[in-house]
């Protein structure tokens, strides 16, 4: 289910809001320092930037953080991007990515976080590494499969909460198509949302009523920590 989990939460406090700003902005301050600080060159850069834009980030903020990641001036903060695994209650397995300047300060804040099921288990083995491309239509009843044929991904599944007139989908693709499988679909008529390297389950867990809450209100948690970058949960 990779972060499909999050989706079903359509209400958004302010809190919230803030720290999507917050880990936007730290996404532009990565990936300036992974490559140029162009995002005319640097498809990562380009995408976060659009992102943040989308969330009302001025721009002000946005020169910033890149000029922050990329180590320009003397407000430069150096973040490393540190994974961690687990299993979670009722066995679901869990990744979580930070985008953290202490690691020191991430382990145990996520430890002591984690009392049920089990931190630190081995469960990289249980997920494919892919790239994953959340797009969608303007117009409703697209062919989702025909789409992820012809720009390039690997599979496809319809998106949580898309407007009945669209199309919503999120495709599936290896970690080195990510990008072009991104312009294909922009080239074909899709607006893409996100595009990311992340964590698909091989063999998620289904389960609903309280069981579901749980693990639902667990990952929500890990997700609301500052150096959280992202969550991936075996949840079907």
């Amino acid at each position: 289910m990779g972060r499909q989990w999050l989706h079903s939460k359509k209400e958004v406090t302010a809190n919230r809001r803030a720290q999507i700003t917050s880990k936007l902005v730290r996404e532009i301050m990565v990936a300036a320092k992974m490559g140029v600080p162009d995002p005319a060159m640097n498809p990562r850069l380009a995408l976060a930037v659009e992102q943040a834009r989308k969330q009302s980030v001025s721009n002000d903020v946005i020169k910033r953080a890149i000029a922050k990641g990329s180590g320009q001036g003397d407000e430069a903060i150096q973040y490393e991007l540190v994974t961690y695994e687990g299993m979670g209650p009722y066995n679901v397995p869990v990744i979580v990515e930070c985008m953290t300047e202490n690691r020191n300060r991430t382990a145990p804040d996520l430890r002591s976080m984690w009392k049920e099921g089990q931190f630190g288990s081995k469960v990289a083995f249980l997920f494919d590494h892919v790239g994953i491309v959340e797009a969608t239509h303007g117009k409703a009843g697209q062919d989702r499969d025909a789409a992820a044929i012809e720009a390039g991904a690997q599979d496809v599944e319809p998106l949580e909460n898309t407007p009945d007139d669209q199309t919503g989908a999120r495709f599936f693709t290896d970690r080195t198509d990510m990008y072009p499988v991104a312009d294909a679909l922009r080239a074909a008529g899709w607006t893409v949302a996100t595009a990311e390297l992340g964590y698909r389950c091989k063999d998620p867990i289904a389960l609903d009523g309280d069981a579901r809450a749980a693990v639902e209100a667990f990952l929500e948690r890990l997700d609301g920590h500052d150096d959280v970058h992202r969550v991936h949960a075996g949840l079907k």
